[in-house]
This record gives C-alpha cells, structure tokens and sequence, in this order.
C-alpha cells in the first residue's frame, strides 16, 4: 500500500472515532438516565436540568401510605446548588424532602447531579400519598433550587409496580397492638386459713382425761385458744 493511501485509511478512522465520541457526548445525561426510566418528564432552566421525574404511589391499588416524587437532578453550571422544596400544585399533599446522609438540604454538586427516589438516595416523601394523588393523572410538580428558582414540569403518577418498584415509597406500617393486657391479676388470695381444725382442739379437750378426774380439769382449757390461734 502507498504512503498515501495509508495516511488516507488512518484519516478515516480518525474520523469514526470522532463521530462516535461525538454522538456518544451529545446522548449524555439522556443516554444514561433513559436507560433506567425511559419517556417519563424532563424540564430545564438555566443549568438545572430535571429528567424522569415521576410520582409513586404504593404498588397495590387502594392501599394506603406515603407516595414518593422519583426525578434525576443535572446541575450543568459551575456552583453547587440545593434542592429547597418540591411542591405539588393543585394538590394537597406536602413533599418532605430528606438527603441521603444526614439532614439539611438536598444539594446538587456542580457538574454533577443527585437521584431522588430509591434505596440509598435522597427522598421526597409525600405522606398522605392516596390522598393528594391517584394512578394514572399527570401532577404537576414544581422543583425549587436555590440560585436557579423554580423548575416546572408535570410528571406521571404511577404505582411502584414493574421497574418503578425499586424507587417507590415504603409500605405503611402497620397499626400497633391498643395496649397491655387490661391488668394484672385482682390481688392475693383474700388471706391466710381461718384456723387450725377445730376438730383437734376440741379432740384434746375431750380426749384423753380420765372420766373419774375432776370435771374442772377438762374445764381448764381456754374455750377460746382455737379462736385465739386463728386469729394470728
């Protein structure tokens, strides 16, 4: 092969590898976050951009708990920025929103991005789910950063069912038991035997003396010592 053909088959290559940098460059956050959730909503503002965004309900139909909003935050400037709140407008529900460490507000790193919604990310909880949101609606929700302001979108309200399972809410717990057992046993036996048998006192009293002593000595046993002694 000449020296020029062989520059010119190294130029071409060049070039492919160009074009599929570039293409893989231009798919970028899309390429990454469709793959896990694809056409679902995605608004931008500034450098804020807000993809897959959705609200979760509980997977089974009628059942109640907290509902979730799920979303992708890109922050494309060059300062960090923090997710103040979620609203959802037209509904009642209030979103409380919780970093994946720690407390204090959700931040999106420059040149970065945060998940929101599944095990070990950030969370926005909307606690009255089933009430402030139904399957199948569009909500719109509104995501409100600190430099950039408020980004806007409507997203799909959907049950953590099939591949939204894994970023839905947690089940409501269940009611715990009404109390202790209403009490304890009424209280001790109501006391100690009433006596010794009478039976054994009267015996020794009528037992063993001769007939012919004197009536007194029978006589002399306390009538009262089987009382007396029940009463201790």
């Amino acid at each position: 092969m000449s020296r020029s053909l062989r520059r010119g088959a190294l130029a071409a290559t060049a070039i492919v590898f160009s074009i599929a940098s570039l293409a893989a460059c231009g798919a970028g956050q899309d390429a990454q976050t469709l793959q896990i959730k694809p056409d679902n909503a995605a608004a931008t503002k500034g450098e804020i951009e807000v993809q897959n965004a959705l609200v979760i309900t509980q997977g089974q139909k009628g059942e109640k708990g907290p509902a979730v909003v799920s979303a992708t935050v890109f922050n494309n400037g060059t300062k960090a920025e923090t997710v103040d709140s979620i609203t959802l407008p037209g509904s009642k529900g209030k979103v409380a929103l919780k970093p994946a460490e720690g407390s204090g507000k959700v931040t999106v790193p420059a040149l970065g991005y945060v998940v929101i919604g599944g095990k070990g990310n950030a969370s926005a909880v909307i606690e009255d789910g089933a009430a402030a949101v139904r399957d199948g609606e569009v909500q719109k929700v509104v995501f409100q950063l600190s430099s950039t302001g408020g980004v806007e979108l409507e997203a799909f309200v959907v049950p953590a069912t099939g591949p939204y399972a894994p970023f839905g809410p947690t089940a409501a717990p269940a009611a715990a038991p009404s109390g202790s057992p209403s009490g304890s046993p009424s209280g001790a036996p109501s006391g100690s035997p009433s006596g010794s048998p009478s039976a054994g006192a009267s015996g020794a009293a009528a037992g063993a003396t001769p007939s012919g002593s004197p009536s007194g000595a029978a006589a002399g046993t306390p009538s009262g010592s089987p009382s007396h002694s029940a009463g201790h």
